[in-house]
Parts: C-alpha cells; sequence; structure tokens
C-alpha cells in the first residue's frame, strides 16, 4: 500500500514538473512564435489567396483564377528577372563559398595580429547594405578610383611586369639556394635514417616552401629595387595611354554575352558583404578537424594542397553544405543591394524576382498586386525546389 502511494505521489511530480517545463518553453518561445504567425503564415494564406484574383490594393480582389499567373509567364520583364535571379544565385553562391573557405584557411593559421584581422575581415558583414552599396557606387563611378586605378596599371604596366619578373625570379633562386642549404645541413643529422624512403620524407617535410613570406618578402624588395634601377637608367618609362573611363553601373554590355555588368557589379557587393560570415562558418569547422589528421599526413609526406584537398575539404563537407544553403536561399530573395541602385543602371541589367515583386506591387497608380503575389509563390516554389535538390544531391550531409 505504502509502494503504491509513493508511485502515486511520484508520477504526480513527474506531471507536474513537465507541465512546469512546458510552460516555460511557451513563454520563451511566445513572442517569436507570434510573430511567425502573423507575418509569415497569415501573410503567406494572404498571398496564395491574392495570387488568384486581380487585387491593385485599392479595390476589392475579384476571383480570376490562374490569370495572373499566365500574364506573368507572358511577361518579358519577368523572364528577365528570372534568369537574373538564376545567374545571380549561381555566380555569387559560388564566389561566396570559395571565397570564404579560403579566407577561412588563411585566418586559421598561426600568425601575428590573428584577432584584428579576423575583426577586421568581418566589418563588412555587419555593415549596412544601404552604405556597402553607395560606397561600391562611388568606386566604381565614371571617374571613380576603380577606373583610376585601372588607368594608372594601364600606364605603369612595363613598371609591374618587371616588378613581377624580377621577384618571381629571386624568389626561385633563394628557395632553390635554401633547399640545398637544408638538404647539406640535414642529411648528417638524419644517418641514422637507413630507410631512403623515411630520408625522403624527411626532406619534404623539412624544405623551405615557394611561399614563404619572409623569403617573398626579400623578393619583392630585390624587384623594388630592379623598378628603381630600370627606371632610373630610362630603361622603363610610362605608357601615355588614354584615360579609363568605363560606365561600370549604366552598363547595357554582358559579360561573355550572358552576364549583365551592373548585376557583375551587384555580384561583387554582396560577396563582400556575405563573405565574412560564412568565413565563421568555415573557421568553426576548420579548428574542429583533428590535429592528429594533419599529422599523419605529414608523416606521409603531403604537401600544404594535398592536406587542404584530402583532410580539409572532407572534413568541411557538413559546413560547406549549410553555407551553401544558405547562400542559396538568400541570393534568390536579392533585393536591397537593387533597390538602392535604382535607376542608376537600366532596369533590365539589375531586376531580380523580389524586386520584381516589389516593383508590380507597389508602384504608384496601377498597383498589380495579385501578380506581385504570384510571381512570389513562384519565387517560393523556386526557393523550394533548390533546397530539395541541394538535400538529394547531398543526401549523406543531411542525414548527419
Amino acid at each position: 500500500m505504502l509502494n503504491t502511494r509513493t508511485k502515486t505521489n511520484h508520477k504526480a511530480l513527474e506531471r507536474m514538473r513537465t507541465r512546469r517545463e512546458t510552460m516555460t518553453a511557451l513563454v520563451f518561445l511566445g513572442p517569436f512564435l507570434l510573430t511567425l504567425l502573423i507575418f509569415f503564415f497569415y501573410g503567406f494564406v494572404r498571398a496564395v489567396y491574392f495570387s488568384f484574383t486581380d487585387y491593385d490594393l485599392f479595390n476589392p480582389p475579384r476571383f480570376v483564377g490562374l490569370q495572373s499567373y499566365i500574364n506573368i509567364f507572358q511577361d518579358d520583364k519577368f523572364r528577365i528577372a528570372l534568369t537574373n535571379t538564376l545567374l545571380f544565385s549561381f555566380v555569387t553562391t559560388t564566389l561566396q563559398t570559395a571565397g570564404a573557405l579560403l579566407l577561412a584557411v588563411v585566418l586559421n593559421q598561426r600568425i601575428r595580429g590573428l584577432m584584428f584581422f579576423r575583426s577586421a575581415y568581418y566589418m563588412p558583414s555587419i555593415t549596412s547594405s544601404v552604405v556597402i552599396t553607395l560606397v561600391f557606387l562611388w568606386l566604381f563611378q565614371k571617374k571613380g578610383i576603380a577606373n583610376y586605378l585601372t588607368t594608372q596599371v594601364n600606364q605603369f604596366l612595363p613598371h609591374i611586369i618587371v616588378f613581377l619578373v624580377v621577384t618571381v625570379i629571386a624568389q626561385i633562386i633563394q628557395v632553390i639556394f635554401e633547399r640545398l642549404k637544408e638538404s647539406r645541413n640535414y642529411i648528417p643529422e638524419h644517418r641514422e635514417a637507413t630507410s631512403f624512403d623515411a630520408l625522403t620524407r624527411i626532406r619534404k617535410v623539412t624544405y623551405v616552401h615557394w611561399s614563404d613570406p619572409l623569403l617573398l618578402a626579400i623578393s619583392a624588395a630585390i624587384g623594388g629595387v630592379a623598378v628603381l634601377v630600370a627606371s632610373f637608367m630610362g630603361w622603363i618609362f610610362p605608357r601615355d595611354v588614354a584615360t579609363f573611363d568605363f560606365d561600370w553601373v549604366y552598363n547595357t554590355d554582358k559579360l561573355f554575352g550572358v552576364l549583365p555588368i551592373p548585376l557583375l557589379f551587384i555580384i561583387l557587393m554582396n560577396t563582400f558583404t556575405t563573405i565574412p560570415t560564412l568565413m565563421l562558418f568555415f573557421l568553426a569547422g576548420l579548428q574542429g578537424i583533428p590535429s592528429s589528421l594533419y599529422e599523419a599526413a605529414e608523416l606521409d609526406g603531403a604537401t600544404p594542397g594535398q592536406k587542404f584537398w584530402y583532410v580539409t575539404l572532407p572534413q568541411l563537407q557538413p559546413v560547406t553544405f549549410y553555407a551553401v544553403t544558405i547562400s542559396l536561399i538568400g541570393t534568390l530573395q536579392m533585393f536591397d543591394q537593387v533597390k538602392v541602385i535604382g535607376d542608376a543602371a537600366p532596369l533590365d541589367s539589375i531586376i531580380t524576382l523580389s524586386y520584381y515583386i516589389y516593383n508590380y506591387a507597389f508602384r504608384g497608380g496601377s498597383s498589380l498586386a495579385g501578380m506581385s503575389s504570384a510571381a512570389a509563390m513562384i519565387l517560393a516554389v523556386l526557393t523550394l525546389l533548390v533546397v530539395l535538390v541541394q538535400r538529394q544531391l547531398f543526401k549523406d550531409e543531411v542525414n548527419k
């Protein structure tokens, strides 16, 4: 009897504890769930309803069936916006992922001032996209710094070529000299390594690398001196070239006949602002890779490139999957930088699906909210399809 009463009290206490934990969770999740309910689910249902009407924000909506979807696919602007969105998403995601990975690998090294560099490279990510867009517009205007630097590079091209050639030659000579010196000094100390393979591995591990920072600085100094001497002797001199005044923004040209130049301009901006965020993910992933894997690779004589390819990349696959996913979703919804540029660029060159939706919903005096809602549904389906395809391609990473 006593045991039965004790078990009953224990179950009652367990139920009370569960109810208390559930209530606590609901209190903390309440604001988020309320926001999600109003601004996502309610907004989504309203958009689905309006996509089958001729709603114009002012008059009561009238049901028109699939007419809004038919009108959209007959609209040239929609086809241009869809093409621009897919191009922008593919190119930007590729650049962002590769750039963030390389930057994370660099900032994962033990170098002086590491915290400063990590903070400095993260700054663009917390800066307003409007501010970044205005800065880029200033840099890439016809009389901006980008065109000025291009003119200077063209004018001093002989000096640059001499500098690069002398620097490369000096680096090659220095590295060969250092390797020969290491070989002479190193082999006698390891005579106990009777195995030829073991001795070869020791040599590979200890050799000076071609990109050694100290030797590279000395080579660059030698290259600078060579440029000064050649310029003083009159062997090289600045070329007489016309001012480079390429219009980066208001331009109707296309790169390789496919990618509009103004859209490329936006891709560069978006890549610059998003790389720092993705870099943090890769940096966290790099610091989670066991050092024993790199030590084993070094014992096998792996070069830095082989360690990156066979150790780093496979270990970072889950992080890469996550970075690509959020990058794809973000780029498919690109809006703010297109809106800020506005009339500074031809609309057909920069319009994306998000801007198309905004433009049709809020254009003055003739709102087409019905068509705009239909375009929003197509964008939602497109985003869902991209994520589903990616999940199918990376099933192993999804299940981890």
